[in-house]
Parts: C-alpha cells; sequence; structure tokens
C-alpha cells in the first residue's frame, strides 16, 4: 500500500500565492484610485503656464491650425475619425499646413482629464499622436467603461510604449496641473465649445467637414502671403 502524500505544504503554497495575487491586485486598484483623485484634483500652482499643445508638421508650412479638442467629446471623435485622416494625408503631408492640438477637457465630461493625461504620458515617449488616435477611434469603449485607466493601459501597449516608464507617469499625476492650466488658459481666449478651430484668422466652433476646412486654409494661406 503506498504511503499518504502529505498535501499540507501543497495548500500552503497555493493560499501564499493567493495572497500574493490578491496584494498585487489591491496594490494595483489602490495606486490607479490615487491617480485619478490626483489627476481630477489637481490644483493649479501660482506661475504654472499653459501647454501650447502637440504640433504635427513642418514649422515652415504657411499655415498653422490649431484645434482646441476635449478626447471625451463625441464630436471632436467624429471629426479625427472621419476628417483626420484626409487632413493629414492631403494637408499636413504636403506641407501645406502645421496642425497643433490643444487639450480642452470640458467639466461635462467626467472621464477626459485622464484621458487627456494618458496622451500626456504617451508624448514622453513620442508617441501622442498614436494615443490621439486610440483615444478617439476606441472614445466608445472607455468612456463608459468603469474603470478607463486600464483601457489605457491597453491602448498604451497597443502602441508600444514602455509600460513601466508610463505606468509611473500616470501614477504620479505628473502633467495634472498643467492639464488644468491650459484648459483655464483656453477659456480666456474665449474658447466655449469643441471642437474648435483657428485657421488663421477666423474661429470656428464645431466638426467641420473637410472640404469646407480645406477652403478656410485656402483663405489663411492667401491671407498669410
Amino acid at each position: 500500500m503506498a504511503g499518504q502524500v502529505n498535501l499540507k505544504p501543497f495548500y500552503l503554497a497555493l493560499a501564499v500565492i493567493a495572497l500574493a495575487g490578491g496584494g498585487w491586485i489591491w496594490l494595483q486598484g489602490a495606486r490607479s484610485n490615487n491617480a485619478v483623485t490626483q489627476i481630477l484634483d489637481a490644483p493649479v500652482p501660482l506661475g504654472t503656464a499653459g501647454f501650447p499643445g502637440y504640433v504635427m508638421g513642418s514649422d515652415s508650412a504657411t499655415v498653422e491650425v490649431v484645434e482646441y479638442a476635449d478626447f471625451q467629446c463625441p464630436a471632436c471623435a467624429s471629426f479625427a475619425v472621419l476628417s483626420g485622416p484626409d487632413i493629414r494625408e492631403r494637408m499636413v503631408n504636403t506641407g501645406l499646413i502645421r496642425w497643433r492640438f490643444r487639450g480642452f477637457p470640458l467639466d461635462a465630461h467626467d472621464k477626459s482629464p485622464l484621458a487627456h493625461h494618458a496622451a500626456a504620458c504617451a508624448d514622453e515617449q513620442g508617441k501622442f499622436w498614436e494615443m490621439h488616435d486610440q483615444l478617439f477611434f476606441n472614445q466608445s469603449d472607455w468612456s463608459f467603461s468603469s474603470r478607463p485607466l486600464r483601457k489605457f493601459r491597453g491602448y498604451a501597449d497597443a502602441i508600444g510604449l514602455d509600460a513601466g516608464a508610463y505606468g509611473d507617469c500616470m501614477s504620479e499625476a505628473r502633467y495634472a496641473s498643467r492639464i488644468q492650466a491650459t484648459k483655464l488658459e483656453i477659456m480666456r481666449l474665449g474658447i466655449q465649445s469643441t471642437p474648435s478651430f483657428d485657421i488663421g484668422r477666423n474661429r470656428i466652433s464645431g466638426a467641420i467637414p473637410f472640404d469646407s476646412l480645406q477652403v478656410l486654409v485656402k483663405v489663411a494661406a492667401g491671407e498669410a502671403q
């Protein structure tokens, strides 16, 4: 008759693994909750400057278009999805315009500051525009999620960010004050809705079609010459 096997060490090891796993999950959850609080409630210290924006295109372009947008704004997402590819291919890549994106998280959108912070952390690794596309093209996915930071981590992985560096940036709320300062600065410019655009001397509100944008750019180019 075979001797009995003592399974106590096995069950003890399982218990240790379960406790360790549970502790890791709790720690990650606490870290995420802390990041959310810090980003959403970030103060704006005296003297904090707003961020001039993320730029795409040549410095020698005749016209600069400034877009004021909110990552949780449906009209902004629609503009990015429908017009964005044509703008890059036919206007930015040809040297006609330089495109400047300025983040303007509206009060009505509760997760917007988190998304703008995720984009800022991606920019640390030179991939703002890749995260920009992830956030807009997947807006319906994260906008209604109870755990948006988990969604953003997935997008960070998808665009090849260093996970540790990205995680540290988010947990430290590194750009939270800058995002709030930029928002206040944009409000002082008189911007009230998203998307809004400065095209030469014209300020436009709403997700304008590509053809209309092209006309306004040509007008601005004529004025600049």
